[in-house]
């Protein structure tokens, strides 16, 4: 039986950057920072184990460019100088394990709530969600907003200073540079709302700061929502933003697809996989990484058959640290949900990680 396809090698075009699969770890919230920010052991230990199984790109959690921008506890940090050490640590550790590694940097705009920040949050306008503990927030002033795409590119060139490979622009998710994208959740009447070209204003600029801010063969790529209905956030945006990121010089495109096995939503009757959909929008030379509802090899093949380059792997990867090392044929099955506590011990959870895990219906058995 042939290897699976995804264990083979891939080079980014602009920089000559190869991994060594075309698996990809995808970033994942762990809540195991330390308070401040900085890293801690079990954050390092999470993150190394599965750039020791095999990951060809591993990529941290979401990290705040800013202190306004933190969305949870125990959430990684980038936004000063005195953060270097761990990040330091970080970046050497993967490396040494055969990984290129991301630092995935973002905002959480009203997903950053007072509590953490000690302030009102802001987005692109006022609105409101019906979701649990949504704080209003308040119209992102111009100042704001110049400040926010600066400390995007300070906190690049911080993750190239302390060692890593390069970045990923976190534009999914309804954090707040999807809070600019969408039609709701953006009502601004100024350059930075309105047209989709004035809504996507936000997420280009950060990507020409963090471009000019880093080294030339540093790794500048973007994470979109195909789609986020409640902050309309529709697909034909998202394929028009993804084109232009394209012609920007983005070292990817990453697709947060959820399942990459269902049509859009826009789409329900098509036969194409979202990952089909945005391969034809970047064109054929754009690197593109699709994540979503993927646990094994076979799987992966099929989405690298959607027009993808690269997979994500996300849930598979908490309880199977080394997926790719074991997965050397298409029909290898990894262990699934619900794990034992001692299976997540296993494979490199703190007891903190573990009790976040509790929180997602059926991950954890109750034996402790």
């Amino acid at each position: 039986m042939t290897a699976p396809k995804i264990l083979a090698p891939y080079s980014f075009p602009r920089t000559g950057t190869t991994i060594r699969n075309r698996l990809v770890l995808a970033a994942m919230t762990n809540k195991q920072s330390h308070a401040d920010g900085s890293l801690s052991e079990d954050e390092l230990k999470w993150l190394a184990a599965r750039a020791r199984g095999g990951f060809g790109i591993v990529t941290t959690c979401a990290a705040h460019v800013s202190r306004d921008g933190q969305g949870w506890d125990g959430e990684l940090g980038v936004f000063e100088d005195s953060l270097l050490p761990g990040l330091k640590r970080l970046a050497s550790a993967l490396r040494s394990e055969g990984a290129v590694s991301l630092v995935q940097i973002f905002h959480g705009g009203v997903r950053a709530p007072s509590r953490l920040t000690g302030q009102q949050p802001f987005s692109a306008s006022v609105f409101e969600l019906d979701t649990k503990d949504f704080e209003v927030p308040r119209e992102a002033t111009v100042e704001d907003i110049e400040r926010t795409i600066a400390a995007f590119a300070a906190a690049a060139r911080r993750c190239a200073e302390a060692g890593f490979d390069g970045v990923e622009i976190h534009g999914a998710h309804g954090y707040l540079i999807t809070q600019f994208l969408g039609t709701s959740s953006n009502t601004r009447t100024d350059e930075w709302g309105g047209s989709l070209e004035n809504r996507a204003r936000f997420l280009r600029r950060i990507v020409a700061a963090t471009r000019e801010a880093t080294p030339t063969d540093f790794l500048v790529g973007v994470r979109i929502s195909p789609e986020v209905a409640d902050q309309g956030v529709e697909l034909d945006d998202s394929l028009k933003v993804a084109r232009w990121l394209a012609d920007d010089g983005v070292d990817f495109v990453h697709v947060s697809n959820w399942d990459s096995f269902k049509a859009p939503a826009a789409h329900p009757e098509s036969k194409k996989m979202l990952s089909t959909w945005f391969r034809e929008a970047v064109g054929a030379d754009m690197p593109l990484i699709a994540t979503g509802g993927v646990w094994t090899p076979a799987e992966a093949d099929l989405v690298l058959s959607h027009g993808a380059d690269m997979v994500g792997v996300a849930r598979a990867a908490i309880g199977n640290d080394s997926w790719p090392h074991t997965a050397t044929r298409p029909d290898w099955e990894p262990a699934r949900p619900p794990y034992a506590p001692e299976h997540l011990r296993s494979s490199a959870l703190s007891e903190r990680m573990i009790d976040y895990m509790r929180l997602w219906p059926g991950f954890v058995t109750d034996g402790r």
